[in-house]
């Protein structure tokens, strides 16, 4: 089983996260901020991807520190339980339709973290969460996980719908890449040899 734990602490922020990328979905997620919470759960579920998330942060300040150290502890949570990426299928994709919105994302495990967001919102929050966190959680996710994520809305009305169908976009697309690959399992996907894993 593919398993990692991170504890993240800095004055700002204290984050425990576990992840099992060979689980069934099941997940434990308590942040302080109940949409980042409703995201992640539903990162896990359609990922399949088992998730312990446990962040005490300075919401007295704003959501900022809490959604950002969260997105970084769990990219590093991702790294490690991957370890040197053997047998995976490193690239995943999805085409998520929400009723009236649409969202595609594309990524690679490539040790090559790097985003493009092509994603926006009408409003200015949802809950208690700003809207522009997300592409912050996603930056932090991708940076310290070692993955090139695109995630672009191809149209949507509806701002819990958008941001919806981002998280399971993502959750599909990591769910195919960090699958084994029953025909190379034994190999790291990359000429190289490498994909930068610990």
């Amino acid at each position: 089983m593919r398993t990692a734990s991170i504890s993240r602490v800095t004055k700002e922020t204290q984050v425990e996260v576990q992840v099992n990328l060979d689980g069934s979905g099941t997940y434990e997620v308590s942040t302080g901020i109940g949409f980042l919470d409703h995201m992640l759960e539903q990162l896990s579920r359609h990922s399949l991807i088992d998730l312990t998330v446990k962040t005490v942060g300075d919401l007295h300040i704003d959501g900022h520190h809490t959604t950002e150290d969260t997105g970084i502890a769990l990219g590093e949570a991702v790294a490690k339980a991957l370890g040197d990426r053997r047998g995976i299928t490193r690239y995943g994709d999805a085409l998520i339709p929400m009723d009236e919105t649409l969202t595609r994302v594309a990524l690679d495990i490539s040790g090559r973290p790097y985003l493009v967001w092509r994603t926006s919102f009408t409003q200015p929050k949802l809950g208690t969460l700003d809207t522009e966190m997300f592409k912050e959680f996603f930056a932090a996710f991708a940076g310290s996980a070692g993955i090139t994520l695109h995630i672009e809305t191809l149209y949507g009305v509806n701002n819990h719908h958008i941001a919806e169908s981002c998280f399971k976009g993502v959750a599909r697309a990591l769910r195919a890449a960090v699958a084994i690959d029953p025909r190379k399992s034994d190999a790291i996907p990359s000429t190289k040899g490498t994909l930068g894993g610990a």
